[in-house]
């Protein structure tokens, strides 16, 4: 990299290597950061993103090459070296204590204090002050005696990106930031990011969301299998080439959109009521059919899915299946009758990472491959084969442990475990959140090879692009009401927009 000896960067890694037992992670990476610019980073799942960011933040020892900070050689041993150094990070999963105030979580373990005669103690009007000199330059209000369990997602990514500006931070790693906010709750922390590149902060952008990178940052860096592939200035280069460089060849269609004949009405569900939650809710997927639902966070997607499924009980409303009445008490007897719901959440509730994949596959369907309470471990395995073979999921073999597998991989495994149960609806929720370009074109694909199959799929996603390519139809929700539809050549952007938007409680 030529940019690395310029006087203008605070941040330099030269030649990092890092093996683990049969992986060698990091190959020779160069990367640096200038002062006061956004940096991204790019790359699928399993690059080398992660390991580079635990090198740099001393979670793990580099096997060779150095560390620079203003043209100073560190050694960083530790977390604590990071800190002294100015580098601190912030993770998508925040790493704060519920019960304890704002405050005290973005002090602890480096508290303020001072002397009273022969004893030493918290000096709170010490750290307030800091705090608030923090808060006014990224223009944000909190109670800083608010217990953190009372406040939303948001607020608690702002108090990370404080809590990392405690440790007079001259360069803050941002790991998806963005993942669990609202497109109005991004917009402002773009502005605090502006204002912090104003201030002389210097920022490391890690997002699978390329339109954020066009938006925000200054220069992006992409890797592959561990290796240093380009680095450019964001303004000269496309979101082709960034995918390209990325996946390693051309990706032709991010929505590979498979044009398949619409049937007869599959599942279809008539005034649902639920609580405060759902409310006069009516709505059909045909077989064949992609249908997406939309609304911006807290409209009741997850929820409308949830009740659906039998996870939570509705008070009234009917489901028919294939035009017949059904009742739904759980989601056994859901899946019984050709139900199965993919969870946003795949880490807690669609799959148990320390299984392999085949056990991970075969898990809801055990009854099948089992006589007289004994399993049937040569079909389970096969199962297992099955699934890696049809949804290309990138593991040696089906006793791979799932938790070692990419966020796609781990993705394909959920999706491959659903199909197996050989529904008529499948519900999606959020299918690609988390996963790289590459993964989410595979995962699209394989979307369509299941309409193509006759099933049915509902799917939810808060990226407005991936419902427009994917779907033929489009529902539009607003606390817990369906407020719109979209047939797919009317459906824009802006139109779904301005309903979401636009609609009354």
């Amino acid at each position: 990299m030529s940019d690395l000896g310029g006087s203008e960067n605070i941040l330099v890694l030269d030649k990092i290597n890092k093996s683990f037992p049969g992986v060698h992670a990091l190959k020779d990476m160069s990367f640096s950061v200038r002062k006061g610019e956004v940096h991204a980073i790019c790359g699928e799942n399993g690059a080398g993103k992660s390991t580079l960011m635990k090198v740099v933040t001393g979670v793990y020892r580099q096997d060779s090459g150095d560390i620079y900070v203003e043209g100073k050689k560190v050694d960083i041993k530790g977390p604590d070296d990071a800190f002294d150094q100015g580098i601190a990070i912030m993770y998508q999963e925040t790493s704060l204590f519920n019960e304890m105030t704002i405050l005290e979580n973005m002090f602890l373990n480096h508290e303020i204090t001072k002397k009273i005669g022969p004893l030493t103690v918290l000096d709170y009007r010490a750290m307030e002050d800091r705090v608030n000199a923090i808060f006014t330059k990224m223009n944000v209000r909190l109670n800083l005696h608010e217990k953190v369990r009372n406040i939303g997602m948001a607020a608690k990514q702002l108090v990370e990106i404080a809590k990392a500006l405690t440790f007079n931070s001259r360069v803050l790693i941002m790991d998806e930031p963005t993942a669990s906010l609202t497109d109005r709750e991004v917009t402002a922390l773009f502005e605090i990011i502006r204002n912090l590149r104003a201030e002389g902060v210097s920022i490391v952008y890690i997002s699978h969301r390329l339109e954020e990178i066009f938006e925000i940052c200054d220069r992006v860096t992409v890797i592959r299998d561990g290796e240093f592939i380009s680095c450019m200035d964001v303004k000269e280069t496309t979101k082709d080439r960034l995918v390209a460089d990325m996946v390693g060849r051309e990706v032709t269609s991010y929505y590979p959109k498979t044009d398949v004949p619409i049937g007869d009405v599959a599942f279809k569900i008539e005034h649902i009521e639920q609580g405060a939650l759902l409310h006069d809710i009516s709505l059909e997927v045909r077989r064949g059919e992609i249908v997406g639902l939309s609304g911006l966070a807290g409209a009741g997607r997850t929820e409308l899915a949830e009740a659906i499924c039998g996870l939570t009980k509705i008070d009234s409303g009917r489901i028919r299946i294939d035009g017949q009445e059904t009742k739904i008490a759980n989601y056994r007897e859901a899946m019984a009758k050709g139900i199965v719901y993919v969870s946003e959440d795949r880490g807690k509730y669609g799959l148990v990472l320390g299984m392999d994949i085949k056990r991970n596959v075969s898990l809801p369907q055990l009854h099948t491959i089992a006589t007289g309470g004994r399993i049937d471990f040569e079909q389970e395995r096969k199962l297992g084969q099955e699934a890696i073979r049809e949804f290309e999921i990138k593991a040696p073999n089906e006793d791979f442990i799932v938790e070692n597998l990419s966020g796609g991989n781990q993705q394909k495994v959920s999706v491959a475990r659903a199909t197996a149960l050989r529904p008529k609806l499948m519900i999606l929720d959020e299918p690609t959140r988390g996963v790289d370009v590459g993964a989410k074109a595979e995962i699209h694909r394989i979307i369509g090879q299941l309409v193509e199959q006759g099933l049915s799929i509902l799917m939810i996603s808060s990226e407005l692009p991936e419902l427009l390519g994917m779907c033929d139809r489009i529902y539009v929700m607003n606390s817990g009401r369906i407020v719109g539809e979209f047939d797919r050549e009317h459906a824009t952007q802006e139109g779904i927009l301005k309903v979401a938007l636009e609609a009354k409680d």
